[in-house]
Formats: C-alpha cells, structure tokens, sequence
C-alpha cells in the first residue's frame, strides 16, 4: 500500500482522500523540532507554578481545581479514563484511521506540548495498522470530540481494544504483540489527545469521498436516463450556462454534453419530435448537479482547513512559553460543512429518484410501463422504484441541519455546541443510501435504452452499458431483483462507471 506523507499545516485533499482508501501515513521528520519545542516549553510553564488550564487544573467546570505537581500523571491518565465514555457500535476502521492521521498531524505542529514520544507512537500505530476500537456515539462537537478521541487515548495507554488484521485485541495485547509499549502521560498530553475536532473531520471527510464518486457516477446514470427517455441535450448547450455563471452549473452542463456526444439515440429524435421541453429531472439536471458541485467543493475547501488546522486547548507557544486557552475545538465550520454535505446527497438522490419515476411511466417515457416487455404478467421495475422513494425520504429525514442545535454540557460552562460529530456521522449512511438509488437508476436506464435496439447511445454510455451487462443481463421476465441491485450499487460504489467512461468528469478536487 503507498505511503502518504503528512506535512502539519500543508497536507492536500488527495493526500486526506488516499488515507481514506487505505494508504499508509506517515509523518514528515521535518516536524521533530516544533514538537520537542512545544513539549519543553510545557516543562518550563509548569516549573512557574501558576495555574495553566490542562496542565495544572481540573477540566471544563472544574478549571478552578488546582493540582498539585505530583498528581499531575495521573491527572491527565484519568481524563482519558473518565472521558471514554462513548456509545454505539464501533466506527469504521478507515474512519478511525484517518481520524487517527488528523490527529498526528496537528500534534506535530508543536502547540500541543506533547512529547516526542507520544507522537511517534500514534505514528507508529498507524503505520502498523494498529487502530482503537471508537464507539461511534457520545460527541457533540465541542470541547472537541472528546469521548471519541478519548478512546483513542485510552488505546494509547494500554486500556480498550484495538483492531489488527481484523481482529479486536485487548489494547496493551495489541501494543505488545506489535513490540509497542503504552504512553506513561505527561501534563496536558491526554488533554492533547482529547481536544480536538478530528473525529467529526474524518466522518465529514469520509463523506465528502464517498459522495465525490456519488456525484459523478449519478452525472453519468443521469445521462444515460436521457438517452433512455430520448430527451434533448439542447438544456446542455454551453451558452445557456454562460449567462448564469454558475461554475458548477457550467462544467457539469459540458460533461453531460460530452457523455452524450456522437449518440445515434439523440440523433434519431432530433427533429420533428412532438416534446417542446423535457421534465426537470432531465432538463434542470445541470443546475441541480452543479449547485451540488459547488457545494462539495466549499465543504472541501472547509474541510482541508480544518485538517491543517489545531483544534487543541490550550495552546502552546513555545517563543514565548505560553499556554493561550480559546476555542479551537468548537466544530462549528466542520458542522457546517457535515450540514452542506447532508443537503447535496439529499438532492442527488432526489432528482435521480425523479428519473427513475419517469422512466417507468410510459405517459412520461414512451417506454413499456415498468421497462418490462411484457407489463401485467410481470412487474418489472415497479418496486425498485418504491425503494428508491424509501431511500430518498430517509435521506430527507436525515439531511435536517444538525449545526442548528445545541445542548449545554459540563454544568453550563460548555454551553454552546456544534452537534458536528454526528451531523457528520450520517453522511456514510446518507451516501449509501444514494448510492442504491443511483443503481436503480443505472438499470433502469440501460434497460431503457435496450428498447431503443439497434440504435446506440455515445461511446462513453455505450462502455457503461457493457460494464453493466457484464454483471447484470437485460431484465426480461421478472426475477430475483435484489442480486441486480447489489451488483448496480458496487458499480456506483466503486467508482466503475467512470473508468467505463474513460473521460474527464468534474471533481471536487
């Protein structure tokens, strides 16, 4: 597996992206000095003997306790324990992971204190595959994903579990077997832990990725739709876009264009057709999608700031040997951007929803009703539509901004929070849910246009086509349609249509 690099402060999108597929990270050696600094100028800020919130006091409404010098070890031991507090099942090991990588590389800009040794740890654990068992419940999203983090602490120190090759191993088992001993805590090292927006960041990452491979999978189920439908590609035409400006709008408007180029589908109806105006899921899918590639572009652009950023508290300032408290740690930008993401799955399954619904009409499609040769003895694709409709009111449900909302925690003192960890949470079921209808789409599109025989759509659907028939035969009478599905939903998931497609399609990034 290839190896990523991380850079504190400089680590690109794709870098995030490819940790997320499964590359290994590791951190730049460039960063050793920054961090030895940092973890110094906490030794001589505790030397002051005056109180430093983390260092030296209790935490969040109980910041007025002072500790004495000997109980400061275990001060930062039992935060982690106390704060372990989390609930639900497991988070995915990939999300983890790459909570984990966003977690190293803000350690590794030296304003945590943390020492060296704690950092090289956590970059071992990565590297080794070495990754906490997180309960995915039990975060608000401010003072940092606290309980989250703390679990991955805990790990550190020898306590919960950790997953290796599959396999959920008591964590000082783990860290052994792998020739690893657990962290011994200094003071504000298991507050560094803890604080620290990186559990939401990860889930809103993992959502945005998956979502980048939603967003063009469904632009191409979306043109091959239109070809099934025999609706216009004149709503693609490049001066309707230029006089609104929208960059999304512009660049999906050229690809769905470029996907439909050269269809002997489109040139069979390109006069004397009866249609003045195709319905909006068909015509209005430039605007639609682009605003929904605008949108993921912004959350990104949020997203990698936040990557590159440090959410800790207090800070370290190793030049001047302070200990600065703020709020770094409120996840109000990732909540935001986990809100944005939300709204653009919605809208992607909604508007391919709208397809599907059409292509099974034949008032609306001039197909057989329910793309079925024979309707009546068979039902054809009646039902997958009904789940698609499911799929997409779930979706809606969910697509509820979670930013708008707020608890008080820690008896007031933390009394506004950004709900982030799980507005960002939802997106990989969101995704998933999408995704499905994105593959109902993709058969019931290429069902469509098999009425259309021997005329062909453009080279580009014509690949899709077959990527699909290699799996999925055309539907003749009804069969067992879940195996179909399945086998639609990882095409979608994969990321198979655009290599069928072998051409440029818009990216986040």
């Amino acid at each position: 597996m290839n190896e990523i690099i991380l850079t504190p402060g400089a680590t690109g999108l794709a870098q995030w992206r490819a940790i997320y597929r499964g590359a290994t990270p590791g951190l730049d050696s460039a960063s050793a000095p920054a961090i030895a600094a940092s973890a110094a100028a906490v030794e001589r800020i505790i030397a002051r003997q005056a109180p430093v919130y983390g260092l030296n006091t209790g935490f969040g409404k109980l910041a007025s306790v002072r500790i004495g010098d000997d109980d400061l070890a275990t001060l930062q031991r039992n935060i982690v324990l106390s704060h372990a507090a989390g609930t639900g099942d497991p988070s995915p090991v990939r999300v983890v992971r790459l909570m984990m990588a966003l977690k190293l590389a803000s350690l590794a800009q030296g304003a945590s204190g943390v020492k060296p040794q704690t950092v090289a740890l956590l970059d071992a654990m990565l590297r080794m595959g070495l990754t906490p068992v997180v309960p995915s419940q039990g975060s608000v999203g401010a003072s940092g994903d606290l309980a989250p983090l703390a679990h991955m602490a805990a790990a550190m120190i020898g306590v919960g579990q950790i997953v290796r090759d599959g396999q959920a191993l008591p964590a000082a088992a783990a860290l052994e077997g792998a020739g690893l001993a657990p962290l011994t805590l200094g003071p504000k090292e298991g507050l560094a832990l803890l604080n620290g927006t990186q559990f939401s960041a990860a889930n809103a990452f993992a959502g945005l990725f998956e979502t980048e491979t939603l967003f063009q999978s469904a632009l191409i189920t979306g043109a091959l739709a239109t070809e099934a439908a025999k609706g216009s590609d004149t709503p693609f035409d490049p001066r309707i876009h230029a006089l609104r400006r929208q960059p999304g709008q512009i660049e999906t408007a050229d690809a769905l264009r470029a996907l439909m180029a050269g269809s002997a589908i489109r040139a069979s109806h390109l006069e004397d057709d009866s249609r003045v105006q195709d319905p909006y899921c068909l015509r209005c899918q430039p605007q639609v999608m682009g605003a929904v590639l605008d949108l993921l572009r912004q959350a990104a652009t949020t997203l990698e700031s936040e990557a590159n950023g440090v959410s800790d508290n207090p800070l370290i300032f190793a030049d001047t040997d302070e200990a600065l408290s703020g709020g770094n740690f409120h996840a109000e930008p990732v909540a935001f951007a986990a809100d944005m993401l939300a709204l653009a799955i919605c809208e992607i399954g909604s508007i391919t929803e709208r397809r599907i619904a059409m292509l099974i009409d034949p008032a609306l499609s001039g197909l057989p009703a329910f793309l079925t040769p024979h309707p009546g003895l068979n039902s054809g694709f009646m039902i997958p539509q009904v789940t698609a409709a499911a799929l997409v009111s779930e979706n809606k449900q969910r697509a509820t901004p979670a930013s708008i909302d707020s608890i008080p925690t820690s008896a007031n003192q933390e009394d506004h929070v950004s709900m982030a960890a799980h507005g960002a949470r939802r997106l990989l079921d969101m995704a998933r849910n999408a995704t499905a209808v994105v593959g109902i789409e993709l058969l019931a599109a290429a069902q469509g246009c098999d009425f259309h025989a021997p005329l062909a759509s453009s080279d580009p659907l014509e690949r899709v086509r077959a990527r699909l028939r290699a799996d999925v035969p055309p539907l003749g009478d009804d069969r067992h349609f879940h195996p179909d599905m399945e086998a639609a939903n990882s095409l979608v998931r994969s990321g198979a249509l655009m290599a069928a497609a072998a051409m440029p399609l818009p990216a986040v990034a």
